[in-house]
């Protein structure tokens, strides 16, 4: 795990940027004076707070900001704030949260898998009790039944690097997502037989982009290369990372009380991720250079 130091170095580094920008912002398209009360916590301090919560082994943040924040790692924080009043402040680290993640997307390889997952926000029998996410969330449905909240889609490169993402509802077919998952890359995308459609496989194509998944029954075969074999059958890579997000990390729990709040830990989980020092990835040298023309 990286120290806490390097994390709130990397994230302070940013803040910084990040606040400039959006003070010279407030100040050219400001009609009026304003008054701005700075928070008692630092930006940098929210933000790296909600990541240690992700690299800890805890399960609930509020026992976590407890007995860490509040407890052990006072000195590090002495302007922590009431556990509530902080759940509060989080808000305001999710788009700064998204913009730092979109800074440490992984290297352009050519070399791509794509999956979704499934992030319910309340269990079956409850679904119509839920109402902080009464008109957001949709039903779903996966291999391993129904559920009711949204859907992670992730594009990763051969080295386990989380390339982008997109938060989709529950019922949103996987394939929608996948144009705008691949912006701005070209190479192969290797998926499940969930991806296969003509129109898909076209569009991506005109964009730089093979689209590669294995058949369904009943359909003509078709002859693969051995690079692009070898790297279809690797595909658990981006399932192994996927159960990392859920389980190694906290991105998976129905305990949320805002959508805010909810779409902040799951960022918050993909940045988490992208430093940690190893990583899941598809081990090869012979075949690294092929497909390159």
């Amino acid at each position: 795990m990286i120290p806490l130091t390097e994390i709130f170095a990397y994230v302070d580094d940013f803040c910084k940027i990040f606040e400039e920008k959006i003070q010279k912002f407030a100040i050219e398209n400001s009609k009026k004076k304003t008054r701005n009360r700075p928070m008692r916590m630092s930006l940098s301090e929210i933000m790296t707070i909600t990541l240690m919560f992700q690299m800890s082994n805890y399960k609930t943040f509020k026992d976590f900001y407890l007995e860490c924040i509040l407890g052990a790692y006072k000195r590090e924080f002495p302007r922590a704030v009431s556990y509530s009043r902080f759940v509060t402040l989080m808000q305001f680290a999710l788009m700064p949260m998204v913009i730092f993640m979109q800074g440490l997307r992984g290297k352009e390889t050519g070399k791509y898998y794509v999956d979704s997952t499934k992030l319910p926000v309340c269990h079956n029998l409850r679904i119509s009790r839920n109402k902080v996410f009464k008109d957001l969330a949709k039903r779903g449905k996966t291999s391993t039944g129904w559920f009711f909240g949204f859907k992670l889609h992730i594009v990763i490169n051969n080295e386990g690097e989380i390339m982008n993402f997109r938060i989709t509802k529950g019922n949103v077919d996987d394939k929608k997502p996948v144009e705008i998952l691949m912006q701005n890359l070209k190479g192969w995308l290797f998926g499940d037989k969930g991806y296969i459609g003509k129109e898909l496989s076209k569009a991506l194509l005109g964009k730089g982009v093979e689209l590669i998944t294995n058949i369904k029954n009943g359909m003509k075969k078709v002859f693969l290369e051995p690079a692009k074999k070898y790297l279809l059958g690797k595909r658990f890579v981006v399932e192994t990372i996927i159960d990392q997000l859920k389980n190694k990390l906290t991105m998976d729990h129905t305990r949320h009380r805002s959508p805010c709040n909810f779409l902040l830990n799951i960022v918050s989980a993909l940045v988490a991720y992208q430093f940690l020092p190893k990583k899941p990835s598809v081990g090869f040298k012979a075949l690294n250079n092929l497909g390159k023309n």
